[in-house]
Formats: structure tokens, C-alpha cells, sequence
């Protein structure tokens, strides 16, 4: 059996995570939503995350300084969302 790719939606608004959560779960997507830097490390280290959806405007540490945290440890692929 292959395994279902595993989405990280990164944001810290509750109502777009919900929606982009329930779209991509009909394509047979295995989706973990973090609201921030410390949450998003802890989906990192707890499951085989194949994409990063990344929002730029976080609490605490934003978006592009996530994107290149995670870029120095791995080759996930990340998607900005922004509302910029």
C-alpha cells in the first residue's frame, strides 16, 4: 500500500485552516495543521510531513524565517500563503 502524502497547513486563523483542511482532505491527503513556529516544529518532528503550507504572518516568528528554519534541516517543499 503507498502512503497518503502528509500536508502541514501552517496559520494561526482557525477558519482557513478548517477550509483548506476540508478541501485537501477529498484528495486522499493526510492534512496536520500548526498555528505557529513551536506547534509547527512539533507536526515536523512527530510526522513525515511532504508539503509545508506556510502563512508569512504569524504570531512570534513569521512566516519567512519558518521557511528558511525548515529549509537548513530539510527539502520539504514550502508553499507561502499570504494575505500581503
Amino acid at each position: 500500500m503507498i502512503p497518503l502524502p502528509h500536508i502541514l497547513l501552517v496559520d494561526d486563523d482557525a477558519e482557513i485552516t478548517a477550509l483548506l483542511s476540508e478541501y485537501l482532505s477529498t484528495f486522499n491527503l493526510v492534512i496536520h495543521v500548526a498555528c505557529d513556529g513551536d506547534s509547527m516544529r512539533a507536526q515536523l518532528a512527530r510526522h513525515p510531513i511532504d508539503l509545508v503550507v506556510l502563512d508569512v504572518m504569524l504570531p512570534g516568528v513569521d512566516g519567512l524565517v519558518l521557511s528558511r528554519e525548515i529549509r537548513q534541516h530539510s527539502s520539504i517543499p514550502v508553499i507561502m500563503l499570504t494575505a500581503r
